[in-house]
Order: C-alpha cells, then structure tokens, then sequence
C-alpha cells in the first residue's frame, strides 16, 4: 500500500510539473507572439514593406518560398506514410476532378420563372475537387477500418490511417467554449524565444510579398498596389497580435495551400473567404464540431497536402515570370541561394554539435538561424541580388515597382477596384489619405476637371 501511495504521488507530481511547464510555454508563446505581432503590424502601417521592395524582388523571394515548399514534403511524406493507397486515391481524385476533366461541365436540374424546368451546366466537380477527394478519401479510409482492412495496433503507423484513430478527440472535446484574454495568466517574454518569432516573422513577410503576387496572377487581376500590399502586412500583424492576446500560440499568414486551392478549384471570390472565416469562428467556439474534422485520417490530409502545396510550388515559380530568365546572373543567384538553403540546415541536423562558440546561448542562437532553410536561402538570394550588377528589368524589381500601372495589353477578370477598400469615396478623396500608408487616395473628379482632362 505504501508503494501504490508513493506512486500516486509521483504521478500526482510528475502530472502537475508537466502542465506547468506547458503553462509558461504558453505563456512565453503569447508575450513573444504579440511582440512579434506589433512588429509586423508597423512594417505595413508604416510603409516599411515599400522600402524593402527596393532590395527584394522575385529572385529574393523564388527561392525563398520555393525552399518552404520542398521542405513541406517531409511533412506531406510523413502524412501520407500512414497510407500510401489513401493518400494516392484522395490526391488521384482531386487532380482528375480539378484538371483532368475540369473543363467539362455537369447538368443540373433547375427551375425559373422565365425558364420554368430546365437544365444548366456547372463545373461542380471542379469547384469541389478537393473536397470531393477528401470525401473519397475519407470513405474508403472508413471501409478499411471497419472491414479489418487496417491494423488497430496503436504502436504502428498505418493506425492512423482509420477513422477512429483519434476519436477521444470528438469525447474529450467541450461542446461550447470562448476564448478570452489572459486565459492562461499574464504573457511573459524570453529573448531566444522571441528571437525565434521574429525569424518567423521576416519570413512570414517575404512569404506574404511573394504570396500576394502570386495570388493576383492565378486569379488574373492586376498585381497588388502598394497601399494593398501594406494593408495586407498590417492586418496580418494585427491578427498576429490579437492571436497572441487570446492565447492561440499561432501566427496569422498568408497560407500557400489557399493558393493553390484557388488555382485548382477557379474560386478566387473573396465572399467565400468571408464565409469560411465565419466557419472558423464557429468551429472555435464549438469544440465538438472542430474536433471531427480533426479526426480526419492522416492519409487523406497527406492526398489534399500533395495536390494542395505541389501547386503552391508551381505558384512560386510563376513569380519568375517578370524575371529574365535568359541572364546567367540571375540563374546562379537563384541555384545557389537555393543549394544553401537547403545544405546549411542538413548540416546542422546532422551535425548539431559543430556549431561551438563556448556559449550555450548564442550556440541555440546560431543553430536555429542555420537551420532555418528559408532564412538561409533568403538571405544569400538577397544579398546576391543586391550586390551583383544588374538593371531593373532583368531583377524583376521593376515589374514589382510599377504595380499601379496595369498592363493595357493583359486583359484582367477585373481592375484595380479589386484592391479597393471599403470606404466612402469622400473618404477616399481626403488629402490626409496620403499619409495613411494602408489607404488609397482617390480624389474625386469634378465635371470641371474632366473637361480638363479631355
């Protein structure tokens, strides 16, 4: 009895150490995150992210992103390893679905007053390919689980491949829960750690800046003007900020993934952004709801991750499109910041214990900014480019810097009103928008001055 006390005890001990050291992990997450966030908000809010367009261009942020994605495949990889089948059939539909036979339409029944009963044709299976992947994916994960198709020993991968893999997620999950400030106590702060955000946070920003460009060009609109391009950094900053407040412990980014969902699905309405935010808000504070989609099979998010970030890979790439790719000096720029993002960061993986500087400190400082893949082909590309003679033109920088000049020769789905925010044109005409880095300044054009114009 005395045995089975002290066991208690230990366990009782050894249960309260760990919640508090994921307490001060949180809470070292959220000082950090909202440092960070502020950061990022005032690099858009300020029009800082002009000025570094001066020095980055799309041979800076090609392979900068590119690298992001390659490394994604460790992740997909170990998805999808759970289940190779699943992943294969959840990613092979929604491929055939999306591209295969995306041009063709399918009939629907419907009913108006002017045509009464009759038939349209809609891409349905292409709007929804992933989801329909997903779906597929997802029944044919459950078959298997519920015929013995897969094994129900914890210990090994393909366990993860049923349907009921995590279902104490769904029990263990609250059915109403809100979050608020300071849920976990007072944010607290650490140097390394947040040196560590801020890495993260100079990425996340090139990433947005080549996300951005990206985004416009697959949904053929114009490219972004500036007063986008900072509001979009500010508002990321800014939710960055609020995450950090509410303890979520994650940032707010532009996601490559949505790109390429937009790429495959041809659905580029910000409404339905709107809507799926809405969704996640929802999927917030009901606990249960979000929990099943947790549930999801790991194979089938590895199938979605496969078709997802392949075209967000192809997405970065077309950012080259404004570069000259016939110079030999931006070809080796982009393969050795390239070779460099990758080799560094291998070689601190396998050799952790090279990097000696007779500080444990600055030792953790300098592991995790060479193990950084992005960090480390960013730079070289950037510094590279800047250094290394070249015009304008042949950098891209200059296809970047006349972004509020549409190309009259493209024809675009829309304008520039796209990038328009929603504001009262009187508003819009004020002279202090001028100042507002976020804002467009759109004068209002009297009779008198159209005549003058004329």
């Amino acid at each position: 009895m005395n045995s089975t006390g002290d066991l208690d005890v230990n366990i009782t001990v050894s249960d309260e150490y760990t919640l508090r050291r994921q307490l001060a992990l949180t809470k070292l997450q959220e000082g950090c995150l909202i440092l960070a966030g502020v950061l990022h908000f005032l690099v858009g809010a300020t029009s800082t992210v002009g000025f570094l367009l001066r020095f980055i261009g799309p041979v800076t942020v090609v392979p900068t992103l590119l690298i992001t994605g390659i490394f994604t495949a460790r992740l997909t990889s170990n998805l999808a390893r759970s289940h190779w089948g699943i992943a294969s059939i959840t990613a092979i539909t929604a491929i055939f679905m999306s591209l295969c036979i995306g041009y063709k339409k399918m009939p629907f029944p419907a009913w108006s007053k002017e045509n009464g009963l009759h038939i349209f044709w809609y891409p349905f299976h292409q709007l929804f390919s992933v989801l329909i992947g997903m779906m597929v994916g997802w029944s044919v994960s459950a078959v298997m689980t519920y015929t013995g198709a897969l094994t129900d020993d914890p210990s090994q991968s393909e366990f993860f491949a049923r349907t009921d893999a995590r279902a104490e997620i769904v029990t263990n999950a609250s059915w109403f829960r809100v979050p608020y400030p300071n849920q976990f106590g007072p944010p607290s702060f650490n140097v390394g750690v947040f040196i560590a955000f801020l890495i993260g946070t100079i990425l996340s920003i090139l990433d947005s800046i080549g996300d951005y460009y990206a985004c416009a060009r697959i949904c053929n609109v114009p490219p972004p003007p500036r007063h986008g391009v900072n509001r979009g950094i500010a508002v990321e900053g800014l939710c960055s900020t609020l995450a950090g407040v509410i303890g979520c412990g994650h940032a707010t980014n532009t996601y490559g993934e949505n790109i390429g969902a937009i790429g495959i699905t041809k659905v580029a309405s910000r409404d339905v952004f709107l809507l799926v935010s809405l969704i996640y808000i929802v999927f917030g504070i009901f606990g249960k709801v979000s929990a099943v989609c947790i549930t999801i099979p790991l194979p089938v998010l590895g199938g979605t991750m496969i078709v997802m970030f392949g075209l967000y890979n192809g997405v970065v790439l077309s950012n080259l499109a404004a570069v000259s790719l016939s110079s030999t000096r931006n070809l080796a720029i982009i393969g050795i910041a390239f070779l460099i993002g990758i080799m560094l960061p291998n070689w601190i993986e396998n050799n952790p214990d090279d990097i000696n500087t007779g500080s444990a400190y600055f030792d953790n400082i300098a592991k995790t900014l060479l193990g950084n893949p992005s960090l480390c082909g960013g730079v070289v590309a950037c510094f590279l480019d800047n250094i290394v003679r070249g015009t304008d033109d042949e950098r891209g920088i200059s296809a970047w810097h006349n972004q509020d000049k549409v190309d009259l020769n493209h024809v675009y789905s829309e304008g520039m009103e796209v990038y328009t925010p929603l504001l009262p044109a009187s508003w819009r005409s004020w002279r202090l928008m001028k100042y507002i880095p976020i804002c467009p300044y759109q004068p209002l054009i009297t009779p008198d001055a159209s005549d003058k114009l004329l």
